[in-house]
């Protein structure tokens, strides 16, 4: 048996405990393809039943996966402070289109330590009346921290809205020091 031989065609999963909270990463044979915020009871639960949904596969936990290993270990760094950019390969087959085509481009294109506005990120993409959409697209984001939304902020600087909460793209910010750390 290959190395991920008993892991093909399946959807693995497991849940890092983390300093912006229980974070579920999910992978398939082709990459990481879901990281989710807040994964615990109903809202893990219904990540999973999303996933499932999606992929035609029920999600399989297996926190020992060589699939999940590496996104394991570059998450932690990351969040420890260790480590500014991912190098995983990911699975986009949860999103497709417009969306894609933002989020590959906020990946390649808006580094560690720095923000892009909505409409800026817009316009990159050939699109600039657009800023709604890529407020969408990164409520769609399904790899949230490795492709970094939480780097998209409002017009003027506000810090705007994020899937996991805006105290944890504070937090993430923070990390990068693009925002001082909150005192309390």
């Amino acid at each position: 048996m290959e190395s991920h031989g008993q892991y093909a065609q399946q959807v693995v999963w497991t849940v890092v405990d983390t300093g912006i909270g229980p974070l579920l990463l999910a992978a398939t044979p082709e990459g990481l393809v879901n990281v989710a915020f807040h994964a615990t009871g109903t809202t893990r639960e219904r990540a999973l039943e999303r996933l499932a949904a999606r992929l035609g596969a029920d999600p399989v936990e297996a926190p020992g996966s060589p699939l999940l290993a590496e996104a394991i270990r570059q998450m932690t760094a990351y969040l420890a402070g260790m480590r500014r950019d991912f190098d995983l390969a990911l699975d986009w087959s949860l999103i497709s289109g417009f969306n894609r085509e933002v989020l590959r481009e906020l990946a390649s294109g808006v580094p560690y330590g720095s923000v892009v506005g909505y409409g800026d990120l817009a316009s990159r993409v050939g699109q600039p009346a657009a800023a709604q959409a890529v407020g969408m697209a990164m409520g769609a984001n399904p790899l949230p921290v490795v492709v970094p939304c939480h780097r998209v902020v409002e017009s003027g600087g506000r810090i705007g809205g994020f899937g996991g909460g805006v105290d944890t793209k504070r937090q993430l910010l923070a990390l990068e020091g693009v925002l001082p750390e909150p005192l309390f």
